[in-house]
């Protein structure tokens, strides 16, 4: 694990292996400003790939970040093209992370997405693929509750008998299996819950929340968040 900063006793800071961001509060933030949502969804976008060469910079080794959840369907659809459209965008920008050597990887359901995003994500996953510093993991129609009925169906067709499903039966076939579980997992926003995301992984994850709306968070947010990591015992169930 890469040490960082030193604390306040000169002692160094772990920072951790695998970070999560719930991306959260893009729409009050517009709101706040009396602009319209896509306007706190594009700040976000932005606020993205700043906190992620961050994280690349300090040693994090995998980010993962919640870009947009199978409940987010519901939203009303000029906002959901709205995102859509900014992601297309972002998936077209071949500067992307490109001189900061960061792997790209997606997760989620991309049946539920168009044909022309998936044909972007896998060209950007496959530009990267060179890549050997921080893996930036984007959950797009993702859902917690969803991977786990994914995982449920592909063991039943795999024909795992009940009696030989286990823990890693159940780790292997997550959308997740090729990364480690999060050590810390951050929601900016006020909101004090996980929001259907990392259900199973976050089964030992620390938790750091805060008022702080997504397209504000600093990189100086991020450190806090990092220290307050630091001060948590993690036992695992143990002593």
């Amino acid at each position: 694990m890469f040490f960082a900063k030193k604390k306040d006793n000169n002692e160094p800071i772990k920072v951790p292996k695998h970070i999560a961001i719930i991306m959260d509060g893009n729409g009050r933030w517009a709101k706040n400003r009396g602009l319209p949502r896509s306007f706190g969804h594009s700040a976000g976008a932005k606020k993205f790939k700043e906190i992620a060469r961050y994280c690349n910079k300090i040693g994090v080794e995998y980010l993962t970040v919640y870009a947009f959840s199978t409940e987010n369907w519901r939203r009303p659809k000029e906002e959901v093209d709205g995102i859509m459209d900014l992601l297309r965008d972002y998936l077209k920008d071949s500067t992307n992370f490109k001189d900061e050597n960061v792997k790209l990887r997606f997760v989620g359901d991309r049946t539920g997405l168009s044909d022309d995003i998936v044909a972007l994500m896998e060209k950007a996953e496959r530009d990267s693929d060179c890549a050997n510093g921080m893996t930036a993991v984007l959950a797009v129609n993702y859902g917690g509750r969803h991977e786990l009925l994914h995982v449920m169906k592909q063991l039943a067709k795999d024909g795992v008998k009940p009696e030989d499903i286990t823990e890693d039966a159940v780790n292997e076939r997550l959308y997740t299996a090729a990364y480690p579980d999060p050590d810390l997992i951050i929601r900016p926003s006020g909101e004090y819950r996980l929001s259907n995301f990392l259900t199973w992984q976050s089964a030992y994850s620390e938790f750091w929340f805060t008022p702080v709306l997504w397209p504000d968070f600093s990189k100086k947010d991020l450190d806090t968040a990092i220290k307050a990591y630091n001060r948590r015992q993690r036992r695992f169930g143990g002593v």
